[in-house]
């Protein structure tokens, strides 16, 4: 199993401006490399860190264990931050970060049925008390959800092609691994784009992912939520992956930063110019180095967006 290597580790610590006795949450603990880090730089702090995936919790334990204590590790979906940081009584924290990556060792586990490259049960859960997997979606689900989930998770040029073509396989007999789907999708598409670079069923297997753990929906929630909890000058830190994550981010930070004004609106005094509670920390998005792409492949799709909450609170 490959080592996992946290992305962008240097350009995240840079950017959340780490205060040693402040409050931090890592909403995507996952084998604990960036967790392991913050941890580092808060000893009169505490960090707070989620995972939905238990084996995640489980291993990257005696890490942190072996930095310091000041840690909290919480058994739960990010789309529950705001709640379960209420029960610890926790309002407002000083950093968040989510990397919204599957990590490398859910990959590399070839019986978890998230890569391509294995041959496993489809599965794909992140949770695994989730009822909901990959292999109801590909057996169950109707020819349009199919399309649908193919074309707007995944960005799917031909998801009708591959959608039908599932709901034809499965009239005869039912669709268990991942390798009878790739050749299934291998079989939808036309020669031209078997001949591309990369796996043909990569926006495929991406778009059953999202669906099967409900990513861009619980992102939209957690946004909200995420924003609301940091305390004056906090930030918020998100690397995400794939296009759609990324205009979901870049959207709800641009909704916050700017003030929309109008040319016919009353004339007001400098003081009562309303004035965005956050600010971007980075207008431009920050991508990892051609160095890290080179020993690192999985961050060659990675962006970084940081936001901060300003001093102009609500009054």
């Amino acid at each position: 199993m490959e080592k996992h290597i946290p992305v962008m580790l240097n350009e995240v610590i840079e950017n959340l401006n780490i205060k040693e006795n402040g409050l931090y949450v890592d909403c995507t603990l996952g084998r604990g490399g960036h967790a392991s880090e913050i941890l580092k730089r808060i000893p009169l702090g505490h960090l707070y860190a989620f995972d939905q995936d238990i084996k995640a919790i489980q291993e990257s334990r005696p890490l942190l264990k072996s930095i310091a204590d000041n840690f909290t590790l919480i058994h739960a979906n990010f789309v529950n931050v705001k709640e379960k940081l209420n029960e610890f009584g926790v309002k407002k924290v000083a950093g968040i970060l989510m990397d919204l990556g599957v990590s490398s060792p859910q990959f590399d586990d070839g019986e978890r049925g998230f890569s391509y490259r294995y041959d496993a049960r489809l599965d794909m859960r992140m949770d695994q008390n989730n009822n909901l997997d990959a292999h109801y979606i590909v057996n169950n689900y109707s020819l349009e959800k199919l399309v649908r989930i193919f074309r707007d998770y995944g960005e799917e040029k031909y998801a009708y092609n591959i959608a039908k073509s599932i709901i034809k396989e499965r009239e005869t007999k039912t669709i268990n691994t991942t390798f009878e789907l790739v050749d299934i999708i291998k079989k939808s598409l036309p020669y031209k784009e078997l001949a591309k670079k990369g796996h043909p069923a990569k926006q495929a297997f991406q778009a059953l992912r999202i669906e099967t753990n409900h990513e861009l929906d619980y992102l939209n929630n957690t946004l909200k939520d995420a924003l609301e909890l940091l305390a004056i000058n906090g930030r918020l830190a998100i690397i995400t992956f794939h296009s759609l994550e990324d205009r979901m981010v870049k959207k709800a930070f641009k909704s916050v930063s700017e003030i929309e004004g109008t040319r016919h609106g009353p004339i007001l005094l400098p003081s009562e110019v309303r004035k965005p509670k956050y600010r971007l920390v980075n207008h431009q998005v920050i991508i990892p180095s051609a160095e890290e792409v080179q020993n690192n492949p999985r961050a060659q799709s990675a962006k970084l967006r940081v936001i901060e909450r300003t001093e102009n609170d609500e009054r």
